[in-house]
């Protein structure tokens, strides 16, 4: 548990490794039979010392014309290794006069021949030793769309390459390897220096002479040259296939090759919208969906088709990689104006797992600012960004379409009821599964209001999956991502929507009249931390042992998918608990927050942190987790410098306070890392109102009540592996004085100290983050208890639970705003049904046995007299349809 990882970087300054693709790893080349690809067997071959022809004059003017615009970085680093003495024919993707230059140039930095040369015999017929496979008309194919005509359709093959395949027919003599060479002009996304660097870099769009020109004057420094494995053009031929058929076989290996390099270097092209769309409607789930649409509308089915064509326009992003570049730039600098620093940790992991694969990114989601923050790192790390699942509230003017071309993807809220919207967006996203394109979405479904993480929603992650079983080719990797903020830019409205207020609808107004506000605040730091990557097969393999990996139809629905969509929710969430970082303001939060008047002296404050931080490096909660290097010191002096903590100077010593609209803010953050600290809390709690208590029934308890606190803190580990880490807690409170083991028994008595001592403060401390889930579990036991068995329904038990929350937090000191949180309540009840402890008659009403009874008694060894009395006391009873409905019956 480290906030220095190896893979950390502070953003927007990357380290070097950066610029590698998590595919570049990948093989560059998969040649048919009888191609050489074994760069260590080419490397064995001896080599005969070659003299190097005189160039042309006008490639030596051109090229010492070029020099000052030109930098080279070229992969492999040494090259000549690939080939052996054989002569050498390189073929690039595209004919132009810049790419020939720059090749020649790689190729004398690299002690290769020159392809201005001709091969022996010259079979090219060009005076040249090199080929492309098309030549691109920028020009032309602009001009024919502009007169409304159809482009000419370019070239299936290279007219030099057909020569040369044809000359080793003739002559059995001829030997040549073909040395595919990828050129990039300007794709590094972290050195681009100006605005139209970023504009003129390297992308999928057909460019002509004076772009290119721009794009080497302005990023031509920045050229990266990519060697490939060769292809023996001996071995094709002796598989004697037709001319034509050879010609064309070596082309689309080719093409496949150059199409995978750009796709690791540059990014999918994914400027297809229109072509994206098409396949959407034409799939046969969708047709069926157009043609159900027209019969309940009683249409025609072209009328249902440009519905479903326009659903289908309303959802696909329109990626645009100039704009993703711009974006990038823009975007650095306001990370530096707002933030101290953007940490990344453990992303070599995903590197390293990555290539082969279909990446689902599933973030946590806390601000607006999630998914720019992860989309601009992966860039900026040399990983395409993902297509990005957005709401369609954020389809502001202007700014929706910034995001759309960005890489998001827009559905609505509620799909319920719409047949034909749900069955375009279905495909829509399995369209981008199939096609390998990363996406990314927040299965909390919204920004957490309390900084917890939101009961999981499966809808997107069943559409992955059934997208996956639909077309198994590609395996998918699903990686939970942690993001971790010091300060909310929505902290205002989320305090407002706490307190009762409705959610103000976004507006671009909103948007603009805020970008001032935003960029005088400093925000802290934020840290990015990647979690354990889940791949979808181990899933399959734990929940759909009987599934044997054929694809299945759109419309079979095996009978384990539910439970696998819901297990794969919920593993993605524990997953990026396993992942979190506590950061200063995590730590002030959990300190002063357990205090009445949410203020300490500067000595005591710093003493808890201290204690907060041993109690996660003894037992650590994961070794993914990372904790903020700074001392109990650092961290005071970090909390004043961005305004959380107030200093009241005193004689006596000075006091370190928030004041109450502060205070709800920290709930946020405290609850951000409160299940780290679930072990110490929990055995805190047991001495709040105890002061001594045996081992084993501490045990028992913390065992007996884990399922609820799993739920609801979506904990990794199983009832023993929570009595294991108890255990190990308490050998640390008892060495740090916090409690004395007084007696000998079997799991030995342990007590705390009497009085008001600072390890009693202490002690109480670490308990209070966890005591209000306590108290919220007792009051729906005795709300239940109160109305009997077979009286209540889930929903009347959620929404007395709920009043009489607010009724406890009106009588004490105000609560944190979850604690009446009525989807928390919710999924208390779920777990009880789930364990059996409460169960539905034939009226859907709740009803429980002793059991329960059992479960309420040790909720009392937690609870004090008085706290456990006024719950009992304020607990509604249901109202009968037949009584007055201000009276409770």
């Amino acid at each position: 548990m480290s906030r220095h990882s190896p893979d950390q970087s502070p953003l927007p300054f990357p380290d070097k490794e950066a610029d590698a693709d998590p595919r570049d790893d990948a093989p560059a080349l998969t040649p048919p039979a009888g191609l050489h690809a074994d760069p260590g067997e080419a490397l064995a071959a001896p080599r005969l010392p070659r003299r190097e022809p005189r160039r042309p004059l006008w490639a030596r003017l051109l090229g010492r014309a070029l020099a000052p615009w030109i930098a080279l970085k070229i992969e492999p680093q040494a090259p000549a290794g690939l080939v052996d003495d054989r002569p050498v024919c390189y073929v690039l993707e595209d004919y132009g006069l810049s790419n020939a230059l720059i090749l020649d140039r790689a190729c004398r930095e690299a002690g290769m021949p020159s392809p201005l040369q001709p091969l022996p015999g010259d079979p090219v017929g060009r005076k040249r030793a090199y080929v492309a496979l098309s030549r691109r008309n920028a020009a032309g194919t602009l001009n024919a769309l502009a007169k409304g005509k159809r482009p000419q359709k370019p070239s299936t093959h290279s007219e030099s390459l057909a020569r040369l395949l044809e000359a080793h027919r003739a002559d059995p003599t001829i030997d040549v390897q073909l040395l595919p060479v990828s050129i990039f002009v300007g794709r590094s996304p972290d050195k681009a220096s100006g605005w139209f660097s970023v504009l003129f870099s390297e992308n999928w769009a057909l460019v002509g002479r004076f772009r290119r020109l721009l794009a080497i004057l302005l990023n031509g420094r920045d050229t990266l040259v990519r060697f490939a494995s060769p292809v023996e053009v001996r071995g094709i031929i002796a598989e004697d296939l037709s001319p034509e058929r050879t010609v064309r076989k070596v082309s689309r290996v080719l093409r496949v090759h150059f199409n995978r390099i750009r796709e690791a270097v540059v990014g999918p092209d994914l400027s297809t919208r229109r072509l994206l769309v098409d396949k959407v409607l034409s799939a046969p789930t969708v047709q069926e969906a157009i043609a159900d649409q027209a019969r309940r509308d009683n249409s025609s089915n072209e009328e249902a088709w440009k519905k479903a064509y326009l659903y289908a326009y309303e959802i696909a992003a329109d990626y645009s990689h100039p704009v993703v570049r711009s974006a990038s730039f823009l975007l650095t600098s306001v990370w530096n104006r707002i933030y101290r620093g953007v940490l990344v940790h453990h992303l070599d992991a995903l590197k390293a797992a990555a290539p082969g694969h279909e990446i689902v990114y599933v973030p946590s989601h806390r601000s607006h600012m999630d998914y720019l923050l992860l989309s601009y790192l992966l860039y900026n790390k040399g990983i395409v960004p993902p297509h990005i699942v957005a709401g369609i509230n954020l389809n502001l003017p202007v700014v929706g379409t910034i995001l759309r071309k960005g890489g998001a993807f827009y559905i609505r809220r509620s799909i319920r009821g719409n047949a034909l919207y749900s069955a375009v967006l279905s495909e829509y996203v399995a369209q981008l599964v199939a096609g390998g394109y990363s996406i990314e979405y927040f299965i909390e479904g919204g920004r957490s209001r309390t900084g917890r993480l939101l009961q999981p929603k499966g809808g997107m992650v069943s559409m992955t999956v059934r997208a996956y079983l639909r077309q198994p080719t590609r395996p998918v990797l699903f990686q939970p991502v942690y993001i971790g903020y010091e300060k909310l830019m929505e902290g205002t409205s989320y305090l407002d929507e706490l307190t009762g207020k409705p959610k103000q609808k976004e507006s671009i107004w909103q948007l603009l009249w805020g970008i001032p506000k935003v960029l005088r605040q400093n925000y802290g730091q934020v840290v990015v931390n990647f979690g354990e990557a889940i791949p979808l097969q181990r899933l399959l393999d734990e929940h759909a042992s009987d599934w044997d990996g054929r694809p299945l139809p759109d419309d079979e629905r095996p009978e384990w998918l539910s439970r696998m969509v819901d297990a794969t929710a919920d593993r993605i969430q524990v997953h990026i608990n396993r992942a979190a970082d506590v950061n200063p303001i995590n730590f002030i939060a959990l300190a002063l927050l357990s205090t009445p008047k949410h203020a300490m002296s500067e000595s005591d404050l710093m003493a808890q942190i201290a204690l907060s931080k041993t109690t996660l490096t003894d037992v650590p909660y994961s070794d993914l987790v990372t904790v903020t290097p700074h001392t109990p010191q650092e961290i005071v002096a970090h909390g004043e410098e961005i305004g959380v903590l107030q200093r009241i100077s005193h004689p006596l010593g000075d006091v370190l306070r928030v004041d109450d609209e502060t205070a709800v803010l920290l709930s946020y953050f405290r609850n951000n890392v409160v299940h780290l600290f679930t072990a110490s809390g929990w055995i805190a709690s047991c001495f709040h109102n105890n002061r001594r208590m045996s081992g084993n029934t501490l045990l028992r308890l913390g065992r007996s009540l884990y399922p609820f606190l799993q739920a609801e803190l979506f904990l990794p580990w199983d009832a023993d592996g929570f009595v294991e880490r108890l255990e190990r807690t308490i050998q640390v409170f008892v060495r740090e004085g916090l409690l004395e083991r007084v007696g000998e028994d079997e799991g030995g008595i342990y007590q705390r100290n009497s009085g008001q001592t600072d390890e009693v403060f202490r002690l109480r401390a670490l308990g209070h983050p966890l005591q209000q889930a306590f108290e919220r579990y007792y009051i729906a036991i005795s709300v239940l208890a109160k109305n009997g068995p077979g009286t209540l329904g889930a929903a009347e038990l959620e929404n007395l639970c709920q009043q009489a929350a607010q009724r406890l937090s009106l009588l004490y000191a105000p609560a944190a705003p979850e604690f009446f949180d009525r989807s928390l309540f919710r999924g208390f009840i779920q777990k009880l049904r789930e364990m059996e402890l409460v169960k539905l008659d034939h009226n859907s009403k709740l009803v429980f046995d002793q059991r329960l009874d059992v479960w309420a008694r040790d909720a009392k060894v937690i609870l004090g007299r008085e706290l456990r009395h006024t719950i009992e006391k304020i607990s509604p009873a249901a109202v009968r349809p037949d009584s007055d409905p201000s009276v409770p019956a």
